[in-house]
């Protein structure tokens, strides 16, 4: 097992290990200046890392486009800082609303929408978030989501506070997204994720054979709606708010970018993907300014010209012709050098 899952491993020991070389590097505390700027930049890679992964269920899994993931996003956000802050409810209990909702929105949505396939179920869960993006910025609303300015003030226990313990929120979204990949992983290898790969390669085929594919569609949406919920709510204690950005059709589209950045189908792409697309663009913001954008669109047409299934997937499909291409050349360069030996 260690032999064959030595680079998770290896990945998961350097994101433990960060922190205290970010304070070693910049020769200052762990929870001041650098160290504390480079863990609030990681945390968001954390989350937005299992919300690109709930996302690569649906697209790579299971080959279902959907324009309004951010819907989900956004209702783990908002659920969690109205029942926080105005129902003066536990962060646990909160969650525990969070994942109750999502999958009773998420099931109603799948079992309304799934019925339709291709771009007309994109567009349909196009205008699903749209309305939920109208309703958390209606003004009769204005005393629950606050409207166009988001909500704000959300109280949170000091231990969960980032403002207060930073180190420990980053630590708190990497256990997140490491568990939800590894549950994720135990499912997409399961009997049904079999059959999720089976409907994304051919549905006809698969219920020729006997399978009801809109329930495990509806699987599908139910497990990637509650784990975007779940990255929403951490979005929300990571910010202290909930805006209207969260369920914005430009986050369902910057999922939509990471899962193809990093690999669609391949799990861990996604979210590698994510941090791509965010410490990329945050880099590329502070040094380019306003054109950063344009930049970063240059960036992805050079990747998906170069690695047209992503980053992991073209290492995948590819890997083994590359590795040889390496070995060729180091076995030239060796013998280069005997021979300079020799003379």
């Amino acid at each position: 097992m260690l032999k064959r899952n030595w680079l998770y491993i290896a990945l998961l020991a350097a994101l433990i290990v960060l922190p205290y070389a970010l304070a070693l590097v910049a020769g200052e505390p762990l929870d001041k200046g650098v160290p504390l700027f480079g863990q609030g930049l990681m945390v968001q890679v954390f989350i937005f890392a299992v919300f690109a992964l709930s996302y690569d269920i649906l697209m790579g899994h299971t080959g279902i486009l959907s324009f309004g993931h951010a819907l989900f996003f956004g209702t783990g956000a908002y659920t969690l800082g109205i029942l926080v802050k105005y129902g003066h409810w536990s962060i646990l209990a909160a969650v525990g609303a969070v994942i109750a909702i999502a999958a009773l929105e998420s099931l109603l949505i799948g079992v309304l929408s799934l019925r339709v396939h291709g771009v007309y179920f994109a567009m349909v869960t196009l205008a699903f978030a749209t309305v939920g993006s109208i309703l958390v910025e209606a003004t009769d609303f204005r005393d629950w989501t606050g409207a166009e300015d988001g909500l704000h003030g959300i109280p949170v226990p000091d231990l969960l506070n980032p403002a207060l313990h930073r180190t420990e929120f980053y630590f708190l979204s990497l256990a997140f997204a490491v568990i939800v990949f590894l549950l994720v992983k135990r499912f997409v290898d399961s009997p049904a994720g079999r059959v999720w790969a089976a409907i994304r390669e051919n549905e006809a085929r698969a219920i020729s054979i006997g399978y009801n594919t809109l329930i495990f569609k509806v699987q599908a949406t139910i497990i990637a709606g509650v784990l975007a919920a779940l990255a929403g709510a951490l979005y929300a204690l990571w910010n202290l708010s909930a805006t209207p950005l969260t369920m914005d059709v430009s986050t369902t589209i910057n999922a939509l970018l990471m899962t193809i950045i990093g690999g669609s189908g391949t799990l861990i792409g996604p979210m590698l993907g994510a941090g791509v697309l965010q410490l990329l663009g945050y880099f590329l913001n502070t040094w380019l300014g306003s054109v950063w954008q344009l930049v970063f669109g240059l960036i992805y047409v050079l990747l998906v010209l170069f690695l047209p299934f992503g980053i992991v997937g073209t290492w995948r499909a590819r890997g083994g012709s590359w590795r040889a291409a390496w070995s060729e050349q180091l076995g030239k360069w060796r013998g280069v050098l005997k021979l300079a030996k020799r003379r």
